[in-house]
């Protein structure tokens, strides 16, 4: 293992053998610590005391044809207590009470099958009331290069989307799709946000590392690495979670894999990830995907207040 904790010392790109190599440390090991302590080093080095915080709107809780196993919004384990979608009026309400001098970004979701037409609508409506140097994200379906192009023009800056783990097995969703996708919003040049999720304890080395890669070969300098929350009545509800610290090396190994160069995040939040140099994290409202009531913001979601106090405790200013 000194061999590749030599190569990140050096500042060497590290393979994909190297990944799964560090994925395999045991916790708790020497190890373990030595990973933590590099992917912190790492990103005090790129980001400084640089720490971001991105708020995310949930627009529609309607059941969702991607038909996630591990998502409460999915058609097949829908488990809202009734369908909800905001209108653009409620979203500009919501928006308005963004302290957009601590976010940097704002995220609109949707499900998957949310019109494409209404959406662009709630873009518009939105860029007009938030501040011009914040970045608008858009977190939806799969498209194709002109509605890309129709997006930027709308006001997005960026596009959140992935390649989820075990796609087309855990989803209803096929890969070729979303990599169409990816290369839409490169072509349109926006901004790609990518993430390694949603990670239980059944997915692999191998498997986390070919969307590290992926993310990688798409030049991603804004990261993430979430884990799953089993949601009541999906397919995992009985399952148990990934643990913490088995979470934080994973973010270690995909900051140093995938080296980006604005910002790490980890989802859901714990100290103990965080400390692998994490200096990005959310500020959730409205519908969340991981969570089975309406409104995050007072559940799972964290507040403004919560997340800053989180970076801070690291050395990062918001």
């Amino acid at each position: 293992m000194q061999k590749i904790f030599d190569k990140i010392n050096s500042n060497i790109q590290l393979t994909s053998d190297d990944a799964i190599q560090l994925l395999n440390i045991k916790k708790f090991s020497s190890d373990y610590f030595e990973l933590l302590k590099l992917s912190n080093l790492r990103s005090k080095n790129t980001f400084g005391s640089k720490g971001y915080l991105f708020a995310q709107i949930g627009i529609n809780a309607t059941p969702c044809n991607g038909c996630c196993k591990f998502c409460s919004l999915s058609k097949d384990n829908y488990i809202m207590s009734n369908e909800n979608e905001k209108s653009i009026d409620e979203i500009i309400k919501e928006v308005n009470n963004i302290d957009f001098k601590k976010v940097n970004a704002l995220f609109l979701m949707t499900t998957a099958n949310y019109s494409k037409d209404k959406y662009l609508e709630i873009v518009k409506a939105v860029k007009k009331v938030i501040p011009s140097e914040i970045d608008l994200v858009a977190n939806v379906g799969d498209f194709d290069v002109e509605y890309a192009n129709n997006l930027k023009s709308c006001g997005i800056t960026g596009v959140y989307h992935i390649v989820r783990l075990r796609e087309e097995i855990d989803t209803g969703l096929q890969v070729s799709d979303r990599i169409k996708t990816i290369e839409a919003i490169r072509s349109a040049g926006l901004q790609l946000y990518y993430c390694v999720e949603p990670i239980g304890k059944e997915h692999t080395p191998e498997e986390l590392v070919r969307e590290m890669v992926r993310a990688r070969e798409y030049g991603v300098d804004i990261m993430a690495a979430m884990r799953r929350v089993n949601v009541n009545s999906s397919e995992y509800s009985n399952d148990s979670e990934l643990d913490e610290y088995e979470f934080a090396k994973i973010a270690a190994v995909t900051n140093l894999f995938v080296q980006p160069k604005i910002s790490m995040n980890v989802h859901e939040p714990s100290k103990t990830a965080m400390i692998a140099g994490i200096n990005q994290l959310y500020v959730e409202i409205g519908i969340n995907p991981r969570d089975s009531i309406l409104e995050t913001s007072g559940n799972r979601g964290y507040t403004t207040i919560e997340a800053e106090a989180l970076l801070k405790d690291l050395g990062y200013n918001v």
